[in-house]
């Protein structure tokens, strides 16, 4: 990891709701693998001690971008920064995604909301072209479909007012796909805790592989604070594991799901 005083380049509405940030960040962005975050200090907001943890969109060149809805004092301060402006970053931080291999398993990939912003860097590399199911509670928080679409990738869209795609949970279609029993999937996801949950027990009713992107509230980021751990199996038990350095990612089979809260 390293920390860098990064310039944006870009602060633009993606929806209604969320933001689309692209910072320059040389040192950086050659280093980013899926599944990867960014932990950012906003310069402006002097009274801020705490950092806030970003999953990584895009990278492209020297530059990488995050989407971000406002929903506390430091991101109403970030959606008014413009272009030219610095931001304080540390990155890349934690373990990613397992990329799929050629002609390996077809991946799956499941996402509620912003954890689609984690997993467009994996459909991106994945040289195995799979299905994306993403889901939200209304239209405005469907992102990135054109990303995934243009990639080549089968989108399958559900929201629970039915407003876009199906409607209902995006547990509802990956079911439904899984019950073609067709052999060689692997799951990844990234979401709400509910939805991780969900996914992890299909999961292990299919007894198909599962990478999932756990969603804790972090505060140092880099292992220290053990605010953000959560419950792995280890031997006859189990015991903490951080998410911000053993994770995000995690093998759905080794989180103990009854201890989650």
């Amino acid at each position: 990891m390293l920390e860098q005083t990064v310039q944006i380049v870009s602060n633009e509405r993606d929806t209604d709701s969320y933001f689309r940030l692209v910072v320059r960040a040389p040192r950086i962005a050659p280093r980013i693998q899926p599944g990867q975050f960014a932990h950012v200090r906003v310069l402006p907001l002097k009274d801020a001690l705490l950092r806030r943890p970003f999953s990584i969109f895009q990278v492209s060149g020297d530059t990488f971008s995050i989407l971000y809805k406002t929903v506390g004092k430091g991101t109403e301060v970030l959606v008014r920064m413009q272009a030219g402006e610095e931001l304080s970053v540390i990155a890349p931080l934690g373990h990613g995604f397992t990329v799929p291999k050629r002609g390996g398993e077809t991946p799956l990939l499941v996402a509620g909301g912003y954890g689609m912003a984690a997993m467009y860097l994996l459909a991106q590399r994945s040289p195995q072209k799979g299905i994306v199911f993403v889901g939200g509670r209304r239209r405005v928080d469907i992102l990135c479909e054109k990303e995934f679409q243009s990639l080549g990738w089968d989108v399958r869209v559900t929201t629970e007012d039915g407003s876009h795609g199906e409607k209902g949970l995006v547990t509802k279609p990956l079911q439904a796909e899984l019950k073609r029993r067709t052999k060689g999937r692997k799951l990844f996801a990234c979401g709400p805790t509910g939805m991780l949950k969900a996914v992890g027990k299909i999961a292990e009713e299919f007894k198909v592989p599962a990478e999932l992107s756990m969603d804790e509230h972090m505060c140092c980021g880099v292992g220290v604070c053990l605010t953000c751990v959560i419950p792995v199996k280890a031997g006859d038990g189990w015991e903490y594991q951080r998410t911000c350095a053993e994770g995000p990612v995690f093998d759905a089979h080794q989180v103990v799901w009854e201890a989650v809260k």
